[in-house]
């Protein structure tokens, strides 16, 4: 499949550059295929690109010093990561790897630095992801500090449930409800949280009993009661 710009476009951060300066970039930029577990990116190399996911799912981890996995980050369809060389030349801080089979477009760090230094929309929306970066991997860290294991598993589930959904659970009605769309497995949660792949499923069997969240498929994971679901994260009651 050859880059094109119509595909660059597909991409919220370039598709407002204009068409001639698109296919400038695509003639620069190549389409890579990974298989569940593939390594998109290598941590401590100089990757000189910029990956734009187009299908599947990646995420961001690190290993501990004694080789364990943690998990930092997920990328989405029309997301990007590898974006902190454009700012330092410095190497890829942590492994991307694929969840699934995922199609990648890896853009040159060298051209996508000469449009952003020109174009301050670019800047401004790398700026809010780096930011919004941050404030999740301090958050993650921070829940790795929880000595109580399900409220851990609980407020993971709590940050993937959408925005415009959390304030609800602020109101009188316990029964507002949510779905989070493409869940992550069990054992990605336990790789986010540190955590072997039983304990988390104890923890879902345990939300499922109380029908707190309820499985719809592979794709779809329904959250029925989103006032518990907070009280459990935030430690204001103890799932039992």
């Amino acid at each position: 499949m050859v880059v094109t710009p119509e595909l660059l476009s597909a991409f919220p951060i370039l598709k407002p550059l204009p068409k001639p300066v698109l296919s400038q970039l695509s003639e620069q930029s190549s389409l890579k295929k990974f298989a569940r577990r593939g390594v998109v990116l290598t941590a401590g190399e100089r990757e000189d690109m910029v990956c734009f996911l187009f299908e599947g799912r990646l995420q961001g981890v690190d290993f501990t010093i004694d080789g364990r996995e943690v998990g930092l980050y997920f990328i989405e369809p029309g997301d990007f990561c590898g974006e902190l060389g454009l700012f330092d030349d410095g190497p890829q801080p942590e492994y991307v790897i694929a969840l699934t089979a995922a199609v990648v477009v890896f853009v040159p760090s060298a051209a996508l630095r000469e449009i952003m230094l020109k174009t301050p929309g670019i800047i401004n929306v790398l700026g809010m992801k780096l930011a919004s970066r941050v404030r999740q991997m301090t958050f993650q860290r921070s829940l790795l500090g929880l000595p109580n294991i399900a409220q851990r598993v609980c407020c993971q589930l709590w940050l993937l449930v959408p925005d415009k959904d959390k304030q609800s659970a602020d109101k009188e009605d316990s029964a507002s409800k949510s779905e989070i769309a493409n869940p992550p497995t069990h054992m990605e949660i336990a790789i986010m949280l540190n955590v072997s792949r039983e304990t988390v499923t104890r923890v879902f069997q345990t939300l499922q009993n109380q029908q707190i969240v309820k499985r719809d498929g592979p794709t779809k994971l329904l959250v029925n009661d989103l006032k518990t679901l907070k009280q459990f994260a935030d430690g204001s009651d103890e799932l039992k």
